[in-house]
């Protein structure tokens, strides 16, 4: 199994995903439609993870999340990440009660927490993550921002994220750029263990 090393960490911070100039609709086998959000050269340059975020009515759910968690922030400063981003659809598997209780102004560090598991330091595309993975023979461990790992595996040419509970995560939509980043949508939240 590969580790992910070569990456710093830097600061709390969660990233959020996408959308920018130019949008395309996909629909993928279990009728999942995700909008296309890749940027511009141009819009790529200047718009970070945030602002992609908030441009994308798919992941208004997201940023609700952020803004509650209090990331905003960090995650529209000069630091690089990688994020992997639930959807609206991803964040609706949660439960509205779930989601309602992580909102709460009580619960900001456990939401905090959530967020930033799906946040690695540094830029990684997919064409990386995918030599990673085949490079240590199957899986690539990956350290988040929250400090706990997840496994990255491939399921034919799908790119698929094991959680620290066991929990499943596909990329449905990679290499989305903003000016601090790379964004990879994901279709399931994935939890910590703490």
């Amino acid at each position: 199994m590969k580790k992910i090393t070569q990456f710093m960490m830097a600061g709390s911070a969660v990233a959020l995903l996408a959308a920018c100039d130019t949008t395309e609709t996909e629909t993928l086998d279990n009728d999942t439609v995700v909008e296309d959000v890749t940027p511009t050269d141009d819009t790529a340059a200047t718009t970070t993870i945030v602002d992609v975020a908030q441009g994308n009515p798919d992941f208004s759910t997201l940023v609700q999340a952020v803004t509650a968690a209090g990331l905003g922030e960090t995650l529209s400063g000069e630091d690089e990440f990688t994020v992997f981003a639930p959807n609206n659809a991803a964040f609706d598997k949660v439960g509205s009660e779930t989601l309602s209780g992580l909102m709460e102004a009580e619960n900001k560090d456990a939401l905090k927490g959530i967020l930033t598991y799906h946040v690695v330091p540094g830029k990684v595309k997919a064409a990386d993550l995918t030599k990673l993975i085949e490079d240590g023979e199957g899986k690539a461990t990956v350290t988040t921002v929250q400090g706990e790992d997840i496994t990255a595996a491939l399921d034919g040419d799908n790119v698929v994220l094991t959680d620290a509970n066991g929990n499943t995560s596909t990329v449905i939509l990679a290499d989305v750029d903003a000016s601090n980043g790379i964004i990879h949508a994901i279709d399931t939240v994935i939890m910590p263990k703490s």
